[in-house]
């Protein structure tokens, strides 16, 4: 008995261990948060319930306290109000009690009432999930033990300790702290490494804020996302259906007027046009007019680039000032920079009616095509024949 029911070895013990903490990373990523907060997906019923049943045996979690926190985090994020904020609370606090600020944010009952909304609300949601909790992360270690023996502990242990480190602490951590960014959200997420294999995807960060209404977190051809693969598989066994995707604007070819279409394009797809804009704008203007030689380009041009693509509300005082060094050094560049504020201005302000958002797009290419910059008159042009992604 002291070896378990399953009578493995060490090294198959730890092979167990992986499968069952994966089977939770990938609860975690396709049903609580793709599928329940952000609506991404629909599961079916049986699916559904089998993740419910082992977050329950595998963590504890309530899917609605969950859900809540994290539409919470999004509601408010990098502001005092965000349960789980590095930008606030600082790296070191988020990282490594993750999961003790996850238990306080659950005890506000107006929270959980208020963002929890569509989760799962029937007799053993009520009853088992989250009135038993400790009763089911107490079945999973007798579980574990039965099978596993004395090293059943130890199996278990880790499994408790998983998703608070890699969830609660790394990704809210790190993912909001250190990484590259493909897109200027307004927040400070981050893709921590491009292959999301060991967090399922979790790891495309910034991806996620910058779509989170997405089922697929990858952006570049480059970068993978093992969620999505197990989507996929779940799609094709008819166990799930994706309803919504973040897709690039289609370009037409041959349309150079400005439409309602070119609004919608602009609008729904502002993520991609800031990126579009941010590497075929800035990054060749820069490359002109700051690069000197080799070595001045390299340091000058990241922290140049940096700054420009940069959402202002981002900036501190110093960063600021640092900018506003640089545009001085360039008229050019100062233009650039201009543009690209008066660009994120079309889609930002309150306009009364869709006429006003149309001509506010107009007027800007316009101008944008009679400055003089060619990167500038390239990508205006280049916006004429934006559409929106077929559904």
């Amino acid at each position: 008995m002291l070896d378990g029911i399953l009578d493995f070895s060490w090294w198959q013990v730890l092979l167990a261990t992986l499968a069952m903490t994966h089977v939770t990373i990938i609860s975690v990523t396709v049903f609580l948060h793709r599928a329940q907060a952000h609506r991404a997906l629909t599961l079916h019923p049986i699916l559904s319930h089998f993740f419910r049943l082992w977050l329950w045996l595998s963590t504890g979690m309530v899917t609605g306290e969950w859900v809540a926190i994290h539409r919470r985090h999004h509601a408010r994020c990098e502001t005092p109000e965000d349960p789980h904020s590095p930008q606030v609370l600082g790296l070191s606090k988020v990282l490594w009690e993750g999961a003790e600020l996850y238990r306080a944010a659950a005890t506000d009952a107006e929270l959980v009432t208020r963002y929890s909304h569509g989760t799962p609300d029937d007799v053993l949601e009520r009853h088992v999930y989250s009135r038993l909790r400790w009763q089911g992360v107490a079945l999973m270690l007798l579980i574990d033990v039965l099978l596993f023996g004395v090293l059943g502990v130890a199996v278990w242990a880790v499994q408790m300790l998983w998703i608070p480190f890699w969830a609660a602490g790394v990704i809210n951590g790190l993912g909001h702290h250190w990484g590259y960014r493909n897109f200027e959200s307004p927040d400070a997420a981050t893709n921590i490494v491009p292959w999301g294999i060991v967090i399922g995807g979790e790891e495309l960060h910034n991806n996620h804020h910058a779509f989170p209404s997405s089922a697929k977190l990858s952006a570049r051809w480059w970068e993978f996302d093992l969620g999505w693969a197990y989507i996929q598989l779940f799609r094709a066994l008819g166990l799930a259906r994706v309803r919504r995707v973040a897709r690039k604007p289609q370009q037409a070819l041959g349309k150079t007027a400005i439409d309602m279409d070119t609004v919608k394009a602009v609008v729904t797809h502002r993520m991609h046009v800031l990126a579009g804009y941010a590497r075929d704008v800035v990054k060749p203007v820069l490359r002109k007019e700051l690069c000197r030689n080799e070595q001045h380009c390299k340091k000058l041009y990241r922290q140049a680039r940096q700054l420009m693509v940069r959402e202002e509300s981002r900036l501190d005082a110093r960063a600021r000032a640092r900018l506003a060094e640089i545009l001085s050094q360039s008229q050019t560049l100062a233009t650039v920079h201009q543009y690209r504020r008066q660009l994120q201005e079309v889609w930002e302000r309150r306009a009364p009616n869709q006429e006003v958002l149309l001509q506010s797009l107009q007027e800007w290419c316009r101008r944008a095509e009679a400055t003089g910059i060619q990167s500038l008159e390239e990508f205006s042009r280049r916006l004429r024949g934006y559409m929106p992604a077929a559904a």
